[in-house]
């Protein structure tokens, strides 16, 4: 039996067909980002607002509101938690020599809080609006991350009560 020889024209369309077969079911092309749930944007919500809160505090502290610690410190926890149930980009690395990030507060967070002049009747009136905001975020949540905003949302409330009248 003689081997079949095909001719360069054969050979040139089965090979444009292989290569249009093999570019219409080329890769496949990695998959969008799934959007955030609700839940997950709520949460990345309240991670910044924790984020302005503490660099406030933050602010007053540096200015010798040494009192105020214990109060920014329920926050840090507040942040800490929050962080455990979303995954947030890690801010940038420092390049050698430069001032690093603070690990607490991004720098965006900081530069709001000292745009405005801090003060701890601005402090009460911040932890009021964020204790009454808690109860309306609850609805859809999950038990577990419905049952922290709450949490936090109660010691919210206690600091309006129980900051100081001065420093």
């Amino acid at each position: 039996m003689r081997p079949v020889q095909l001719s360069r024209r054969a050979l040139l369309a089965g090979g444009a067909a292989a290569l249009t077969a093999c570019s219409a079911s080329g890769p496949d092309r990695p998959a969008a980002p799934a959007p955030d749930s609700p839940e997950t944007v709520m949460l990345k919500g309240l991670i910044a607002e924790k984020e302005r809160t503490i660099a406030l505090y933050s602010s007053l502290i540096s200015g010798g509101a040494d009192k105020l610690v214990p109060f920014r410190d329920r926050h840090q926890a507040h942040l800490d938690e929050l962080r455990r149930h979303v995954t947030v980009p890690s801010p940038p690395v420092a390049a050698p020599g430069s001032a690093a990030p603070s690990p607490t507060a991004t720098p965006a967070a900081t530069a709001t809080a000292k745009a405005r002049k801090p003060s701890l009747a601005r402090l009460r009136e911040l932890e009021r609006k964020a204790a009454a905001g808690r109860a309306r975020a609850l609805g859809g949540l999950s038990p577990g991350v419905a049952q922290l905003v709450a949490s936090i949302g109660a010691c919210e409330a206690a600091h309006v009560v129980a900051l100081p009248r001065s420093l």
